[in-house]
Parts: C-alpha cells; structure tokens; sequence
C-alpha cells in the first residue's frame, strides 16, 4: 500500500446560475468542480477530497495563500462565464484526480473543444488517440474533476443527442444554452 502524498487543498462554495458548485483548489491550481454542493452532496464530495489528496480541505479563508488564490481566480472565471463571455478559462489546474487515457480525453477537450461548439464521443476519441474508445469517452466524461471548467457538457452523442451528464441534464441543457448552442428555455 503507498501513501497519498499529501496536498493541502483549499474549498469555496460558489453560488451560480446552476446551482452551488464545490471547487477546490491546490497550490497547483484548480483540482475539483462538484455539481449541486449541498448537504450530503458537500459532505461526500469533501471526503472524498481528503481521502484523494491525502488532507482535509481547508476553507479559502484559512487556506494556503496559491490554492486560495486560485479558488479567487477560479470565481472571477466563473462568474464571466456566467455572465456570457466566451473567453477561455485560463486558471492553473491540477490535474492530480484523473490519470492515464481519461486525463488525455480531458486535457483534449479543455484545449480543443472552445465556447460555443460541441464534439462528439468518437472525434474526441480520436483526438485523444485512440478511435476505438468512443464509449471509454464517455467513461472519462462522468469522472471528471473539472466540469464546466473542462467542459465535458461539451460533449455529444454521435446523433446530435445531448447525452448523459454528472451535474444532470437540466444543467447540461442550460450551460449549452449559455453557449448559444441551444436554444434557452421558454420560461
């Protein structure tokens, strides 16, 4: 058994548009977005993070000066999102919580995949290397640490089909619509 090195990492709720969202941050950069962060949904999602990086998250009042500053950097980032700019996220991330062919599909789709256009399992797939692993696409979508952030809401079935998604499709459909690439809702 090896021991998790340990990270000293920083938490913040941030409130927006879809909802609560977790993020937690290390000295490296943002390593975690958690979708609908609330009661046992919080409480889960931070035990994991300890259990993870090897320290209770601390929160950003009490946190090491780079992860709180990142987690600052990361609700400035969002909050412009929110508001409709299609600029880029450009804070650090961490990229300690995934590894191995999930972390390439990520990394793909946080540099290749830009505001305003989708891609499917399989292209996406394919530019991570590996064609055949369409359905390993979709494996590397529901875990990964940085949604929205690495916008794997991106991401469509072959058909045009919006797909499944971790935060849910409601929100799938509103951050696409944020993005013009659909149509926001009636009412």
């Amino acid at each position: 058994m090896t021991d998790t090195p340990v990270r000293p990492t920083a938490w913040t709720l941030r409130e927006t548009p879809i909802g609560p969202l977790l993020l937690a941050a290390t000295a490296e950069g943002l390593a975690n977005v958690v979708f609908h962060a609330r009661g046992r949904t919080l409480d889960r999602a931070l035990a994991r993070l300890s259990a993870r990086l090897g320290a209770g998250p601390l929160p950003a009042a009490q946190a090491p000066a780079p992860a709180a500053e990142h987690l600052g950097a990361t609700a400035a980032a969002l909050d412009d999102y929110f508001a409709g700019s299609p600029a880029p996220f450009t804070v650090p991330l961490d990229w300690s919580l995934t590894e191995g062919f999930p972390a390439r599909v990520l990394r793909e789709l946080a540099t290749g995949v830009p505001y305003g256009t989708t891609v499917g399992y399989q292209d996406l797939a394919v530019r991570a290397g590996d064609p055949g692993a369409a359905r390993a696409v979709g494996a590397a979508m529901g875990a990964n640490p940085l949604p929205v952030v690495v916008p794997c809401h991106r991401v469509l079935e072959s058909s045009g089909a919006i797909g499944g998604f971790g935060g849910g499709l409601e929100t799938k459909r509103a951050l696409l619509a944020l993005e013009g690439v659909l149509p926001q809702p009636l009412f």
